[in-house]
């Protein structure tokens, strides 16, 4: 089974995509852990895609396309695939199709934003110790002290609600319109993402179950 996880960032479509890869025994796979492969083993499309990076541009379309494709075809992937971040615009997606590669199955993690900014905006974080908690899911005993090693815990960059605010945005702008895209495609599901990871995956193992029920029926 091939899938691709959509969501926001906060959604925990990560999560899911790393629960069902390790259900289903199938390779979780990243853009950017493809990038890396693809440079240090020094293939065609990686050398191409390092100059891009060097530069501080963009790894066109073309190329990003060409190093999934040169990681599909090992063997790991014969039962199927995730890919999860990738694709994250419309053309993207319109190229992986041009290229052969077919997608069974697009599962949307859907968090409202206030939840993710919520969510985000939450965590803390022990610069010293490196515990992790949540101001209302996972708060430290000592308030704003970790509980571990005592030391003053702090807000990361990436979670202030001012950067949640930006990268939503990027998100609604670029990647949301592929909602649509597979769903005209007939590969759609949505999930709720919920208050508990455990629930979460239930339904998301709830959808894959449905479609592989519905495909041997077909």
């Amino acid at each position: 089974m091939n899938i691709i996880f959509l969501g926001a960032p906060g959604a925990g479509k990560g999560t899911q995509a790393e629960n069902v890869s390790e259900k289903l025994n199938i390779p979780n796979i990243s853009t950017g852990a493809l990038f890396r492969e693809a440079v240090a083993a020094k293939t065609d499309t990686g050398l191409k895609a390092k100059e891009y990076m060097d530069n501080g541009g963009l790894v066109p379309d073309g190329i990003t396309v060409n190093i999934l494709k040169e990681r599909l075809a090992k063997p790991d992937c014969e039962n199927g695939f995730i890919l999860d971040g990738f694709p994250r615009t419309v053309p993207q997606a319109e190229y992986l199709e041009e290229s052969g590669v077919v997608i069974d199955l697009v599962i949307d993690i859907y968090v409202p934003d206030d939840k993710i900014i919520e969510r985000i905006s939450g965590r803390r974080v022990c610069p010293m110790c490196g515990a992790s908690y949540h101001i209302i899911y996972k708060p430290s005993h000592r308030g704003n002290i970790c509980g571990r090693c005592e030391s003053r815990l702090i807000i990361r960059d990436d979670d202030k609600p001012e950067v949640v605010f930006s990268r939503l945005e990027t998100y609604h702008g670029q990647t949301e319109p592929l909602i649509d895209f597979y769903k005209n495609k007939g590969v759609l599901e949505t999930v709720i993402g919920q208050e508990e990871v455990d629930d979460t995956s239930k339904l998301t193992f709830e959808v894959i179950q449905n479609f592989n029920a519905k495909t041997k029926i077909e």
